[in-house]
């Protein structure tokens, strides 16, 4: 159903984010399930007690829920007092990255190294997004020579600044320009709209992952 506020948005994104019924919801925060479900459905204006309760319950922040700082980068915050950096292993990287969302895109282009976000699948253990004909990827991502093709980056992260963790994952392989025959088995859709009728597949030649958390 479709949240009737920018808060009823946010607060149904991290209940569905975790996984938890509007039951269970009112078991952490000790507030009815009722008065959930209608802070999601209509316009509300909850106490700052009931938005703390909302915060901690869903792992976040009043200011996200709030929707408070989203024109700023994350991680202004101070670092924790003991933050420890953990390698992570390939099989907890594609862990990570397997249900899909936002990453980025690094490659050598005309003007320089340049990044790019896109919302991606991880279809066949391969990465999959779209862009458009005569863009920058589509130009940059071809060498001219059949068979050949361009190895990138492409990096998935998650920032959680209420408890000052995250992780990062960084996969590297050729970009491979999905023929339309391929097209049907790796459909995304992407968030800029627009004509963005061309299909990149990165197969992994290289996982590499890193956690930040405290001791």
């Amino acid at each position: 159903m479709t949240a009737g506020s920018d808060l009823g948005r946010r607060i149904a994104h991290h209940r569905e984010r975790l996984g938890l019924s509007y039951d269970e919801l009112a078991e952490r925060t000790e507030l009815s399930s009722g008065y959930l479900r209608y802070l999601e459905e209509s316009p509300g204006s909850p106490t700052t007690e009931s938005l703390v309760r909302l915060a901690q319950a869903l792992d976040t922040t009043v200011d996200d829920l709030l929707g408070e700082g989203t024109d700023r980068p994350q991680g202004q915050g101070p670092a924790m007092a003991h933050p420890t950096l953990e390698v992570l292993e390939e099989d907890e990287c594609l862990r990570l990255v397997a249900p899909g969302g936002i990453g980025r895109v690094a490659f050598g282009g005309q003007r320089g190294p340049t990044v790019l976000p896109v919302n991606y699948r991880f279809v066949d253990g391969a990465v999959v997004f779209r862009t458009a004909y005569g863009g920058p990827m589509d130009e940059d991502l071809r060498t001219g020579l059949e068979g050949v093709e361009i190895v990138i980056g492409f990096e998935v992260d998650r920032i959680d600044e209420a408890r000052r963790e995250g992780w990062s994952v960084l996969i590297q392989g050729p970009a491979h320009h999905v023929k339309p025959d391929e097209i049907p088995q790796v459909s995304v859709t992407p968030w800029a709209g627009g004509e963005r009728e061309l299909y990149i597949r990165i197969v992994p030649s290289q996982i590499t992952g890193r956690r930040i958390h405290n001791l």
